[in-house]
């Protein structure tokens, strides 16, 4: 499911059928237990076509799949655990993954469906539904606003300066400062806000932003120079766009980040739960990383380090992009949890949650 380019396939061609089994065993029995697996708790399963290894030969194996970098020895306990490249792996070469029950389905569905709620909040119930689900953090990127514009003026408030109020159909008011010369008079305003108001009025700002500046361009518009010069300064300051890296401005809501405290069984624990919860207050860079993921087609893993963002905290990110009704990737949604988290389980209900909120904002 994960688009990652990775070393797995052709670290999968070392591995005899032996050896695929102790490893797939291990990170199963890691990913459901948290902690270092022993030769003694592998040996106890049937591994290789039914017949059960003897702990020191498990142990072999488990020392070839170290030397292979798949796993490591923490501390001084004897079990083993996957490193980051052995998840990766298992994720991208041996991960089986299941499938929703009808009663999670289910659940999933009764948040998202039959209600009025506003884009907005049923997208924040996303969220704190896969929170619930997958007992991690749930992550949403909703869409840049596209509400259809009513009006907006420009108000002078101080030499060089004007507020340019933006009103828009759904009733929200948005106010930005903008710099205009200090002998701008007041009919230069009114015209630059009666030029805009009758382009801006029922369209949504990025389509009006496209005919204006063409129109200004092509010395189209009947405006002198100061008039077009407030003209230019409206679109620049409020344009739907990030002012510092000029990126669409999105909308991201976190819910259930104490359900990342409910497995913490060391102090190394919870400092790892602490670092994640200072990654998920950086939103800029949390932003762009889930951002990454609308180049995906359907559900993507990024595993610790695999990104900067994550590489203290050792935390895994499973999301998936969600569309509009022009099939335009218009958001992202998943989850944030640590790397022993059920891949099996998490990444359709990832799959399955997207499918509905892209049914959802079309």
């Amino acid at each position: 499911m994960s688009d990652f380019t990775s070393d797995g396939p052709n670290t999968l061609l070392e591995l005899n059928q032996r050896s695929r089994d102790v490893f797939r065993q291990l990170v199963e029995t890691y990913l459901e237990t948290g902690g270092p697996v022993g030769s003694r708790t592998l040996s106890k399963t049937g591994l290789v076509n039914g017949a059960s290894l003897s702990p020191a030969s498990i142990r072999n194996v488990m020392a070839d799949l170290e030397d292979l970098g798949l796993l490591s020895s923490p501390h001084t306990s004897a079990g083993r655990m996957p490193t980051e490249a052995g998840l990766r792996l298992f994720v991208d070469a041996l991960l089986q993954v299941g499938d929703l029950s009808d009663d999670e389905r289910a659940g999933i569905e009764s948040q998202l469906t039959g209600s009025n709620q506003a884009v907005d909040d049923a997208l924040a119930q996303v969220s704190q539904t896969l929170s619930g689900l997958s007992h991690c953090a749930g992550l949403v990127v909703a869409p840049k606003r596209e509400a259809r514009l009513k009006q907006l003026e420009f108000v002078p408030v101080a030499p060089g300066q004007t507020l340019a109020v933006i009103v828009f159909e759904d009733g929200l008011v948005e106010n930005r400062i903008i710099d205009t010369p200090v002998d701008m008079p007041a009919s230069s305003l009114t015209m630059a806000s009666n030029y805009l108001n009758a382009r801006l009025k029922g369209r949504s700002f990025g389509d009006a932003q496209r005919q204006v500046r063409q129109e200004i361009s092509a010395r189209k518009a009947e405006l002198d120079a100061l008039t077009a010069q407030v003209v230019e300064a409206g679109l620049a300051v409020w344009s739907g766009t990030d002012s510092v890296n000029g990126t669409a401005e999105r909308s991201l809501i976190v819910r259930g980040r104490g359900n990342l405290l409910e497995d913490v069984q060391a102090l190394e624990d919870l400092e790892r739960v602490r670092k994640l919860f200072d990654d998920l207050e950086t939103k800029e860079e949390l932003l762009q990383l889930l951002t990454m993921a609308e180049d995906a087609d359907g559900v993507r893993i990024f595993i610790g380090s695999e990104t900067k963002l994550f590489s203290l905290s050792g935390s895994s990110v499973i999301v998936s992009p969600y569309t509009n009704a022009d099939n335009d990737i218009v958001g992202v949604l998943g989850v944030v949890g640590p790397t022993r988290l059920n891949y099996a389980r998490v990444i359709p209900m990832v799959d399955y949650t997207a499918r509905l909120v892209t049914q959802l904002v079309s």
